[in-house]
Formats: C-alpha cells, sequence, structure tokens
C-alpha cells in the first residue's frame, strides 16, 4: 500500500462526506431523522462498493474488475483500517480542555444521571448475556462474545464497535464486528425515531416543562447549516501562528494523550505477561484496545494542563473540532466497509438483538427514569435514553429539542454524567475488556457480576436519587 493510495483514500472520504451532506439537505426525511451527514455518506458509499453495487455488477456481467463497485480494493484497504485508529482521537479528546469540576458537584447534579445510565448499560449486558446462554450459542452456534454487543452497540456506537475490530478478530469472532455495526445504525435510528415520538407524547400529555417539540425546530436545526447572524466562533486563536499553528498545539496535545495510553497499555501487558499471565495462562490485557486508555492518557493530560497551563492556551471548541473530524471519518469508514453478508447469515440473531435491546431501553426508560430522577425527569432522562440506544450525541440532541432554550438542569446533568460514565462504559473500560473476560471466565460468572452492578445502581438510583428531591 503507497502514500499515494493512502492519500488519495482519504480524498475520496471526504468528498463522501460532501455527498452526505448534500443528501441530507435534499432528503426532508432525513433532515427529520436528525441522521448524521457522516452515516448518511457511509450508507451512500456502502451502496457503491463491494457489498451492494459491485456484487450485483460481478453477477451480471462476470467480471471481477468492478468487485469493488466505483472504488478500488487499495481504498478498502485503507478505510478499513481508519477506525480502528482514529476511535483513539476521538477519546483521547473526550476530557481535554474540559473543566473538570468538584466531585461533590458532580454527584449532586449528575448522580441521577449516572445512577440511571449504569442501570441501564448494566442490564444490557444482562440480557445480552441470557440471550446468548439460552438462544444465540446453543441455537445459532455464535460464541458466548456475542452477549456483550448490545451495549458495545447501543451505548458504545459506531466508533466503539469499528474500534473492538481488532480484539473480535483476536477472539476468533470476526462476524462480531459487523454485527455491532449494524446494530449500532439500528440503535441511533430507534433512538432518534422512539425518541421523537417521546417527546410529542409528553407535549401533548403536558409531561415536559418546556416548550421543546420537534416541529419548533428551526431551520439551522433541520438542515444542519446554521444562518449567518447565529455562527459562533468554531475555536479560539490562542497561540499565535507565527510560533505554532493553535490547530497543530491542540493536535499535538491529542496525539500526547494517545501515546500515554499506549505506554499505560503496554505496561500492563507486561505485567500481565510476567505476573498473573504466566502463572495462571489468564491474558486479559492483549485483547483489550487501545483508546480506553487513550481516554485515560486524555485525563492525565487535562490534569497536567489545569495546574500549569496559566495562559489558559487550551481551547476546548478546536479540541471538539478535532474531535468530531475524527468521528465523522471513523463513521463512514465502518459503514464503507460493513459487511452486509455477514449480517444477512447471521440475521434472525442480529433481529433478535436489535429487537430486545430496543425493546429494554423503552422500557427501563420510561419505568426507572421517574423514579430516579428527583426533577424535571423527562427531560433529563432524554439525554440517557438518547445515549442508551445511540451514543451521547443522540441523547443530546433529544435534550435540546425537548429543552431548546435549557431551562432545565438537564444538560449540565448529562455532561457532569459523563465524567463519571465514559470511562467504564459507551466505550470505556469495562466496554473494551467485557468481550476479553467472558472469553477468560465464561459467561455466567461475568452475568453474576452484572446483575449484581445492575441491582446495586437501580437501587441506589430510587431509593436513594429519587427519595432525595427536596435536597436535589
Amino acid at each position: 500500500m503507497t502514500l499515494e493510495v493512502v492519500g488519495f483514500a482519504l480524498i475520496i472520504m471526504t468528498v463522501i462526506l460532501l455527498i452526505g451532506k448534500w443528501i441530507r439537505l435534499k432528503v426532508p426525511l432525513f433532515q427529520k431523522l436528525f441522521l448524521p451527514s457522516s452515516i448518511i455518506g457511509g450508507f451512500f458509499a456502502l451502496l457503491l462498493g463491494p457489498e451492494v453495487l459491485g456484487r450485483i455488477l460481478t453477477a451480471t456481467t462476470g467480471n471481477e474488475a468492478m468487485a469493488y463497485g466505483v472504488f478500488t480494493e487499495g481504498m478498502f484497504d485503507v478505510w478499513a483500517e481508519l477506525p480502528g485508529l482514529l476511535i483513539n482521537v476521538v477519546f483521547a479528546s473526550l476530557f481535554i480542555g474540559f473543566a473538570i469540576p468538584r466531585l461533590q458537584e458532580i454527584w449532586q447534579i449528575g448522580g441521577p444521571q449516572v445512577a440511571l445510565g449504569y442501570t441501564i448499560s448494566w442490564a444490557q449486558y444482562v440480557v445480552g448475556i441470557l440471550l446468548a446462554m439460552t438462544v444465540l450459542t446453543p441455537i445459532f452456534n455464535l460464541p458466548p462474545a456475542v452477549g456483550a454487543i448490545i451495549e458495545i452497540s447501543f451505548v458504545g456506537g459506531h466508533g466503539t464497535a469499528a474500534g473492538l475490530g481488532d480484539t473480535f478478530e483476536a477472539v476468533g469472532f470476526e462476524e462480531g464486528l459487523d454485527l455491532a455495526l449494524g446494530l449500532a445504525t439500528i440503535g441511533i435510528l430507534s433512538g432518534v425515531v422512539v425518541g421523537i415520538i417521546f417527546i410529542n407524547w409528553a407535549a401533548r400529555k403536558g409531561i415536559t416543562t418546556t416548550i421543546g417539540h420537534p416541529d419548533d425546530l428551526s431551520a439551522d436545526q433541520r438542515t444542519g447549516i446554521i444562518q449567518k447572524d447565529n455562527r459562533e466562533s468554531a475555536g479560539e486563536l490562542t497561540t499565535s501562528p507565527i510560533s505554532i499553528e493553535p490547530l497543530s498545539l491542540h493536535a499535538g496535545l491529542v496525539g500526547l494523550a494517545i501515546f500515554i495510553g499506549y505506554l499505560i497499555l503496554e505496561f500492563f501487558v507486561w505485567l500481565e505477561d510476567v505476573t498473573w499471565g504466566s502463572a495462571y495462562d489468564l491474558y486479559l490485557f492483549e485483547y483489550v484496545p487501545l483508546f480506553p486508555l487513550a481516554m485515560i492518557g486524555g485525563i492525565i493530560v487535562q490534569l497536567v494542563i489545569s495546574r500549569t497551563d496559566k495562559s489558559e492556551i487550551v481551547d476546548r471548541s478546536t479540541i471538539s473540532r478535532i474531535q468530531g473530524l475524527a468521528l465523522d471519518v471513523l463513521i463512514v469508514s465502518a459503514m464503507a466497509t460493513l459487511s452486509l453478508q455477514v449480517i444477512g447469515d447471521n440475521i434472525i440473531p442480529f433481529v433478535i438483538l436489535a429487537v430486545v435491546g430496543v425493546v429494554m431501553n423503552v422500557v427501563m426508560f420510561l419505568f426507572l427514569a421517574p423514579r430516579m430522577i428527583p426533577s424535571h425527569w423527562f427531560e433529563r432522562g432524554m439525554g440517557d435514553f438518547g445515549q442508551s440506544t445511540g451514543v451521547a450525541a443522540t441523547g443530546i440532541m433529544l435534550m435540546q429539542i425537548v429543552d431548546p432554550e435549557n431551562r432545565t438542569p438537564a444538560l449540565k446533568a448529562f455532561g457532569y454524567k459523563q465524567i463519571l460514565f465514559e470511562p467504564m462504559v459507551g466505550g470505556g473500560l469495562v466496554t473494551a475488556a467485557s468481550i476479553p473476560f467472558i472469553l477468560q471466565f465464561g459467561p455466567i460468572p461475568v452475568l453474576i457480576v452484572m446483575t449484581i452492578l445492575m441491582i446495586a445502581f437501580w437501587l441506589l438510583g430510587v431509593l436513594y436519587f429519587g427519595k432525595n428531591k427536596h435536597k436535589e
């Protein structure tokens, strides 16, 4: 693979992103569903790639020259490697430039969201592992690791699923990557569609205390193009370009966070090899991907910055732009290289996982949110529902619809929740280690631990936060 092939593959990737944006502007349905341009572009590339157009052309002409559709084999070789690389950028950027408040404030305001989010995440593991043990493994001969896919796909999303590609391959469950990416798409679609249905229902029933309503959305929100009078700066020039380009400085900080995460991971791999690994033939860290440790590296970088950066040269908006670019390219490349053949070969397990995951999230939101969240349960719970089905961005979007003027503590509480939530699940350490844990210890011990955690956070939310309305 030459640098020319890599460069051209990246150029075509940016063009696909533009096409995705253009399609979103031209198709009102996609605007109503709030589908990101990256997902639309990814589907566009999937249709014109080897899985759809390539198969059609090969079958009709018998010529293998068009086996990759309008693309080339070299492009797909590059795109297949991008998700595993870019997910490190996404997670390393999570906390850089983010002022971490006092733990007491985080717990007081974001605690109900922490309890609800963890309860749903642990429940996804419990239900998924039970499905694997009773149906998916004995009937469809899928490995027990399939029990972790609901949480990986729904709370983790496309980025986490794609980032775990090497882990799926290492444990001999290669088809898990395509199943997880497909479920992540189902999760986002269900989160948006069901979320908007809930918002319309709450508006009619008077459950929501804000004026947010899907029909009241501005043109900016529907089209995704911000009008000139409403635009804000995408980042501040915190350093003079004469000394260093601000974007280069911030990219360097992200790179430093990834490097620190790499050193941490290599240390644990070495430690495991010379201690319990060689003694008990128990290896976990060799299956753990880099991105959750890159997030830890980002936290370390931010802690150092908060104590040494007196001039405030780190701009959170610039970090967010780097993170956003990485996530957009990651999603397009992951969707473009999705194997429809694998999903087709496992269509019944795929449907079972999708239906059970969506139904479980809906039931748990309606049952737990009003019992765990002391006030504004619907507005605040919308964020957790969106994240439990389609990653944090979906939750934020639903909260912006139901509470566009931020009249409730929903957005603030949701942000605080991520500090205690993201390092563990939704792509954090537990998500990354769940497959190795199931592989090494078996599904039953993991099921027991997840069940205990689910019950503990359930009780915490209902008996502590839910009964603490006067102290919020």
